[in-house]
C-alpha cells in the first residue's frame, strides 16, 4: 500500500463511520478498511430468506438513534425517514394480556392498572430528565456528569432495580414485567445494577422520544453515514482483512472499531505490558441466536395490542424472564427463553411484498453455542400468539457461532462487545477519562469496547476521533457535522 492518509479507520460498524465522518468534517484525508465486500456491520439489511423481504441482520430498532449526541449534530433523523410508533414496546403475558410501553408516560401508568402510579413515580424523573440520562450514560463514566440530578435519579433507580428489592413497588405483574422485558436487552444476570440501569435507560428512550424505525432497513443509517464520509472526501476499502496494523499505509491516526482481543492481535507484541494485560482481562458476555422470518400475515398476537408496537419482549413474568437469563449465566439453554422481536414491516412497508411481513427474532445462548434455537423461539412467540407456525413462509436461523463468523466483534455471538457488566462499565476498556486512547503513539480503540458500550449511537467512534483531533492533530474543536440541504431526506 504506496498511500498515506491523515487518518485511517478499520472497520465500517456505526462506530467506525462515526469515528472517519468526524475527522473527514475536520478536513483530514480519511479512509475506511472493511474485511466485508459491504459496509455498515451491525447496522445492515439484506435479503435472507425470500426475495423482496429485506432483514436486518444486526440490530433492528434505535432507542438511541434520536438521543445520541452524536446522531443529534449529525442530524440523522433529518437525513433518514424514521417511524416511530406509538408504543415503543410491548410486553405479551398469559391470558391475553400485555403491558404496552406508550411514548406517553401517563397513558402508559394508566394502561398497566393497580401498579400504573408506582410505575410513573419510577420512570417521571428519568423522562423528565431525558437529556440528562441520555449524556450520563453516553459517555465515560469516570467524568462528572453534565446533569447531576438526572444521575442521581438514575443511580438510585439502578440500586432499586438491581437489587433483591426490585419488587417492593409493584403488587402485580404487568409493571415488573416491562421493566425486566428491556433490562433482560443487557443479557446480564436478573437482577443487577447493570442489568437495572440497561432497562431503565431503554424504558427512559421509550417514554421519551420513543423508540424509532429506519425506512428501508438498518443500513439506511449505514448508508447516510457512509454517503457523508465520502461527500467529504474520504474513501473506503473493502474486502480488506486487517490482521496487523503494519498492512496499513503510513497515517497519523489510526482508529480501530474492534474489539480488545482483535486490537492484541493486531498489535503482536508491540503493546506496553500493563495495557495488554488490561485488555486480557476484560471479559465477553453471554451470546445470541438470532432467526428472521418472512411471514404470510402479521404475528396473531393473543391480545392485538401487541401490534401496536415495534418491539415486543416475549418471556412472560419478571420471575420466568430471569430464571431464563440467569440459566444462560450459568452456561445452560433455557426451555422457555426470553426473546426479543422485532416487527418493523408493521411500520415500513419496504420491508416485505405487499401484504406480507418479517419478523426479525433473537434469543440469549451461552458464548460459543452451537444451538440451533429456532424452535425454541417459534414455541416461545407461538405461547403468545397461538397460529403464528402458520404465518411463516420462510426462515433463516443463525447461532452464537454463526453470528461471530459473520461480525468479529461479537466474539462467541457477544453482541455487547464485551459484557456490560457494572465495572465493565466504568472501566470500558479500561478506567481511564479518555478511554478509547491507548498508549500506543496514534492508536485509538473505538468500537462498542469501549465507553459507552453497545448500541448503534456512533458515541464510542465520534469521542475516540475527537480524541486523536486534540492528542494528534492539536484541536480541541469539534467540527460542524450537520447535513447539507441536498442530504436531508424526504418526510
Amino acid at each position: 500500500m504506496s498511500e498515506s492518509y491523515d487518518a485511517i479507520v478499520v472497520g465500517s460498524g456505526p462506530n467506525g463511520l462515526a469515528a472517519a465522518v468526524t475527522l473527514a468534517r475536520s478536513g483530514l484525508s480519511v479512509a475506511v478498511y472493511e474485511r466485508q465486500t459491504s459496509l455498515g456491520g451491525a447496522a445492515s439489511t439484506g435479503e435472507l430468506t425470500l426475495p423482496g423481504f429485506r432483514h436486518d441482520l444486526g440490530s433492528a430498532v434505535h432507542p438511541l438513534a434520536l438521543e445520541s449526541w452524536f446522531f443529534r449534530e449529525f442530524g440523522l433523523e433529518r437525513r433518514v425517514p424514521f417511524v416511530v410508533p406509538d408504543a415503543s414496546f410491548a410486553h405479551p403475558l398469559d391470558g391475553a394480556r400485555a403491558g404496552l410501553a406508550y411514548r406517553d408516560l401517563d397513558r402508559t401508568a394508566e394502561s398497566i392498572g393497580r401498579d400504573g402510579g408506582a410505575y410513573a413515580r419510577l420512570m417521571g424523573p428519568l423522562v423528565s430528565h431525558l437529556r440528562g440520562v441520555a449524556d450520563f450514560t453516553g459517555n465515560a463514566l469516570l467524568r462528572i456528569p453534565g446533569d447531576p440530578l438526572a444521575a442521581f435519579f438514575f443511580g438510585i433507580r439502578s440500586l432499586e432495580q438491581g437489587g433483591p428489592w426490585w419488587n417492593a413497588r409493584f403488587r402485580e405483574e404487568t409493571a415488573p414485567a416491562m421493566i425486566t422485558g428491556v433490562s433482560a436487552h443487557s443479557i446480564l444476570h436478573q437482577p443487577s445494577i447493570a442489568a437495572g440501569g440497561a432497562g431503565l435507560v431503554l424504558a427512559t428512550y421509550a417514554h421519551g422520544r420513543g423508540w424509532p424505525i429506519p425506512v428501508g432497513g438498518s443500513q439506511s443509517i449505514a448508508d447516510a453515514m457512509i454517503a457523508d464520509l465520502r461527500a467529504h472526501g474520504g474513501v473506503v476499502h473493502t474486502g480488506v482483512d486487517v490482521t496487523d496494523l503494519r498492512q496499513l499505509p503510513p497515517a497519523r491516526a489510526v482508529l480501530l472499531d474492534v474489539t480488545p482481543r482483535t486490537l492484541l492481535g493486531l498489535m503482536k507484541d508491540r503493546m506496553p505490558f500493563g495495557y495488554r494485560r488490561a485488555l486480557e482481562r476484560f471479559r465477553y458476555g453471554g451470546g445470541v441466536a438470532k432467526v428472521d422470518f418472512a411471514l404470510s400475515d402479521p404475528v396473531p398476537w393473543a391480545d392485538p395490542a401487541v401490534a401496536s408496537a415495534g418491539t415486543v419482549h416475549v418471556g412472560g413474568t419478571r420471575a420466568e424472564i430471569a430464571a431464563a437469563e440467569n440459566a444462560v449465566e450459568r452456561g445452560e439453554l433455557s426451555e422457555a427463553p426470553y426473546v426479543l422481536v422485532a416487527q418493523p414491516s408493521l411500520f415500513d412497508a419496504t420491508r416485505a411484498p405487499e401484504g406480507r411481513h418479517v419478523l426479525w427474532a433473537y434469543t440469549h445462548v451461552p458464548a460459543g453455542s452451537t444451538a440451533d434455537r429456532e424452535e425454541a423461539i417459534i414455541a416461545q412467540i407461538e405461547r403468545f400468539a397461538p397460529g403464528f407456525r402458520d404465518t411463516i413462509l420462510a426462515s433463516a436461523s443463525r447461532t452464537a457461532v454463526d453470528i461471530a463468523a459473520w461480525n468479529p466483534n461479537f466474539p462467541g455471538g457477544d453482541i455487547s462487545a464485551g459484557a456490560p457488566s457494572l465495572t465493565q462499565l466504568i472501566g470500558r476498556p479500561v478506567y481511564r477519562p479518555d478511554p478509547w486512547r491507548t498508549p500506543v503513539p496514534g492508536v485509538y480503540l473505538c468500537s462498542s469496547s469501549t465507553s459507552p458500550g453497545p448500541g448503534v449511537h456512533g458515541l464510542a467512534g465520534w469521542q475516540a476521533a475527537l480524541s486523536a483531533l486534540r492528542h494528534e492533530f492539536g484541536t480541541r474543536l469539534r467540527p460542524d457535522l450537520a447535513p447539507r440541504p441536498d442530504q436531508i431526506a424526504e418526510a
